[in-house]
């Protein structure tokens, strides 16, 4: 009887420890996850912060974008800032959801710097599938479409300067894209040999002047 008492009290007692040490373990953070990206034309090499912690290793460039970062969930702030002297040149909000992805953009000239935050759907493509959307942010450029070459209709439609128009599935395969004017249908840009992989997802975004270096980059966004 005497062993059998002791036994319950050491079963007890480890209890009591596991249950502790559970209450003791750190709650999950929710996070979503946030791709930034330099696309004002004329601005210097940048860094980024998130709630004043740095993110990149190397100052980032017109044109350059980051992987997609871990960022925690809430009201979260973005600071933009000169790389050559880590001066502030830009503050942002925005409220990041658990799960959900999103791509935060530099965007406009220097002297109108400004962030646009893009909510990015990642959902997987049908077989035979890839997605794909089109982000105007070429700041002198008017509205454009953007068509197949050779193709009577339109992919995206009337997409003016910070506007978007996003993932739409189309056929795995390579393309000859032609960016026009909204309004009159002149073509202003060849965008040729896109390739679309099945399965992938993609941002094709125009960028730059559009009297200079009008041009547009791919991103792949898985």
């Amino acid at each position: 009887m005497k062993k059998l008492k002791v036994s319950i009290v050491a079963l007890i007692a480890g209890a009591t420890l596991f249950a502790s040490c559970d209450k003791n373990e750190p709650t999950p953070v929710s996070q979503g996850k946030v791709m930034v990206v330099h696309a004002s034309p004329d601005a210097p090499e940048v860094n980024v912060e998130v709630d004043d912690a740095k993110v990149n290793t190397v100052p980032w460039g017109f044109l350059a974008n980051s992987a997609y970062l871990p960022v925690n969930a809430g009201a979260r702030k973005f600071d933009i800032l000169a790389a050559s002297n880590n001066t502030q040149v830009l503050t942002a909000n925005a409220t990041i959801e658990k799960d959900k992805n999103y791509t935060v953009w530099a965007v406009n000239k220097l002297a109108n710097l400004e962030v646009v935050v893009t909510g990015d759907d990642l959902t997987a493509p049908a077989a035979g599938k890839a997605h794909v959307r089109f982000v105007h942010l070429s700041p002198d450029a008017p509205a454009v479409s953007v068509k197949v070459d050779g193709a009577a209709s339109n992919l995206f439609t009337n997409v003016a300067f910070k506007g978007l128009q996003g993932f739409t599935p189309v056929d795995a395969g390579t393309y000859n894209l032609d960016v026009v004017l909204a309004d009159g249908g002149a073509k202003v840009l060849d965008v040729d040999g896109v390739v679309l992989q099945a399965g992938k997802i993609y941002t094709v975004y125009a960028n730059g002047f559009v009297t200079t270096t009008l041009g547009a980059k791919i991103i792949v966004n898985n």
